[in-house]
Protein backbone atom coordinates (compact mmCIF):
# COMPACT_ATOMS: atom_id res chain seq x y z
CA UNK A 1 0.00 0.00 0.00
CA UNK A 2 1.56 3.17 -1.02
CA UNK A 3 1.62 5.76 1.29
CA UNK A 4 2.10 10.23 0.92
CA UNK A 5 3.04 12.10 3.66
CA UNK A 6 -0.62 14.20 3.39
CA UNK A 7 -1.79 9.94 3.58
CA UNK A 8 -0.70 9.44 7.03
CA UNK A 9 -2.33 12.94 8.52
CA UNK A 10 -5.70 12.76 6.95
CA UNK A 11 -8.65 10.60 7.78
CA UNK A 12 -8.98 7.92 5.86
CA UNK A 13 -13.22 7.70 4.14
CA UNK A 14 -14.82 4.79 3.44
CA UNK A 15 -17.33 7.17 1.43
CA UNK A 16 -16.75 10.63 -0.90
CA UNK A 17 -20.26 11.78 -0.58
CA UNK A 18 -23.26 10.49 2.22
CA UNK A 19 -26.41 11.58 0.57
CA UNK A 20 -29.67 12.28 2.69
CA UNK A 21 -32.70 12.73 1.36
CA UNK A 22 -36.40 12.04 1.63
CA UNK A 23 -36.93 9.07 -0.54
CA UNK A 24 -40.48 9.49 -1.10
CA UNK A 25 -39.98 13.08 -2.70
CA UNK A 26 -36.57 12.29 -4.37
CA UNK A 27 -35.26 9.06 -4.12
CA UNK A 28 -36.81 8.01 -8.11
CA UNK A 29 -35.95 11.44 -9.62
CA UNK A 30 -33.47 13.93 -8.25
CA UNK A 31 -31.20 12.08 -6.34
CA UNK A 32 -31.58 9.13 -8.55
CA UNK A 33 -30.00 11.46 -11.28
CA UNK A 34 -27.60 12.80 -9.19
CA UNK A 35 -26.23 9.44 -7.38
CA UNK A 36 -26.07 8.02 -10.76
CA UNK A 37 -23.74 11.04 -11.86
CA UNK A 38 -21.57 10.96 -9.09
CA UNK A 39 -21.08 7.28 -9.33
CA UNK A 40 -20.50 8.03 -13.09
CA UNK A 41 -17.80 10.31 -12.02
CA UNK A 42 -16.25 7.37 -9.49
CA UNK A 43 -17.34 8.73 -6.69
CA UNK A 44 -17.74 6.76 -4.02
CA UNK A 45 -21.14 7.95 -2.96
CA UNK A 46 -23.77 6.40 0.06
CA UNK A 47 -27.22 6.43 -0.61
CA UNK A 48 -29.46 4.13 1.65
CA UNK A 49 -31.43 1.78 -0.56
CA UNK A 50 -33.89 0.27 1.64
CA UNK A 51 -37.06 1.87 3.08
CA UNK A 52 -36.32 2.04 6.88
CA UNK A 53 -38.67 2.23 9.21
CA UNK A 54 -39.19 5.84 11.20
CA UNK A 55 -37.56 5.00 14.58
CA UNK A 56 -36.40 7.04 17.22
CA UNK A 57 -32.83 5.79 16.88
CA UNK A 58 -30.63 6.27 13.71
CA UNK A 59 -29.17 2.39 13.35
CA UNK A 60 -25.58 1.80 14.07
CA UNK A 61 -24.49 1.07 10.23
CA UNK A 62 -26.41 4.59 8.54
CA UNK A 63 -24.22 5.90 11.82
CA UNK A 64 -21.03 4.63 10.89
CA UNK A 65 -21.49 5.70 7.29
CA UNK A 66 -21.97 9.33 7.82
CA UNK A 67 -18.81 8.57 10.05
CA UNK A 68 -16.56 7.65 6.95
CA UNK A 69 -18.12 9.58 5.07
CA UNK A 70 -16.31 13.01 3.74
CA UNK A 71 -18.55 15.26 2.18
CA UNK A 72 -22.49 15.70 2.66
CA UNK A 73 -25.25 16.61 0.10
CA UNK A 74 -28.90 16.83 2.12
CA UNK A 75 -31.46 17.39 -0.16
CA UNK A 76 -34.38 19.72 1.58
CA UNK A 77 -37.38 18.63 0.03
CA UNK A 78 -41.06 20.12 1.19
CA UNK A 79 -41.56 16.66 3.06
CA UNK A 80 -37.80 16.06 4.68
CA UNK A 81 -39.05 18.22 7.86
CA UNK A 82 -41.71 15.55 7.88
CA UNK A 83 -39.49 12.60 8.52
CA UNK A 84 -38.33 12.08 12.48
CA UNK A 85 -35.19 9.94 10.38
CA UNK A 86 -34.58 12.88 8.15
CA UNK A 87 -33.91 15.08 10.97
CA UNK A 88 -32.03 12.75 13.25
CA UNK A 89 -29.39 12.31 10.50
CA UNK A 90 -29.45 15.74 9.84
CA UNK A 91 -28.51 16.13 13.98
CA UNK A 92 -25.39 13.47 13.30
CA UNK A 93 -24.37 15.52 9.96
CA UNK A 94 -24.09 18.55 12.00
CA UNK A 95 -22.46 17.26 14.83
CA UNK A 96 -19.88 15.29 12.49
CA UNK A 97 -19.59 18.75 10.80
CA UNK A 98 -18.45 20.35 14.22
CA UNK A 99 -16.40 17.95 15.32
CA UNK A 100 -14.68 16.93 12.00
CA UNK A 101 -14.87 19.68 10.31
CA UNK A 102 -16.52 17.95 7.25
CA UNK A 103 -18.01 19.74 4.73
CA UNK A 104 -22.05 20.03 4.20
CA UNK A 105 -24.15 20.91 0.67
CA UNK A 106 -27.26 21.74 0.82
CA UNK A 107 -29.98 21.01 -2.03
CA UNK A 108 -33.01 22.86 -2.19
CA UNK A 109 -35.27 21.04 -4.46
CA UNK A 110 -38.97 22.46 -4.76
CA UNK A 111 -38.57 24.43 -1.32
CA UNK A 112 -36.26 27.64 -0.08
CA UNK A 113 -33.34 28.05 1.63
CA UNK A 114 -35.49 30.58 4.14
CA UNK A 115 -38.14 28.13 4.53
CA UNK A 116 -35.65 25.34 5.87
CA UNK A 117 -34.10 27.80 8.21
CA UNK A 118 -37.02 29.38 9.62
CA UNK A 119 -39.29 26.16 9.35
CA UNK A 120 -41.80 28.14 7.23
CA UNK A 121 -44.44 27.38 4.64
CA UNK A 122 -44.10 23.75 3.23
CA UNK A 123 -41.41 23.05 5.72
CA UNK A 124 -43.31 24.26 7.82
CA UNK A 125 -46.59 22.09 7.59
CA UNK A 126 -43.83 18.83 7.06
CA UNK A 127 -42.77 19.81 10.61
CA UNK A 128 -45.76 20.24 11.97
CA UNK A 129 -46.34 16.77 13.44
CA UNK A 130 -43.60 16.50 14.92
CA UNK A 131 -42.72 20.04 16.55
CA UNK A 132 -44.24 18.41 19.64
CA UNK A 133 -41.79 16.04 19.94
CA UNK A 134 -38.89 15.42 22.55
CA UNK A 135 -36.08 16.04 19.92
CA UNK A 136 -37.84 19.07 18.01
CA UNK A 137 -35.59 21.97 19.50
CA UNK A 138 -32.45 19.70 18.36
CA UNK A 139 -33.99 19.24 14.78
CA UNK A 140 -34.57 23.13 14.63
CA UNK A 141 -31.18 24.33 14.99
CA UNK A 142 -29.98 21.65 13.00
CA UNK A 143 -32.39 23.21 10.30
CA UNK A 144 -30.89 26.42 10.65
Amino acid sequence: MASTSNSSIEKSFKYDVFLSFRGEDTRNSFVGHLYQALKQKGIQTYKDEEEIKQGKTIKDQLIKSMEDSRFYIIVFSKTYASSSWCLDELVKIMECKKTTEQNVYPVFFDVEPTEVRKQSGAVKEAFAKLENEEAAGTWIEAMK
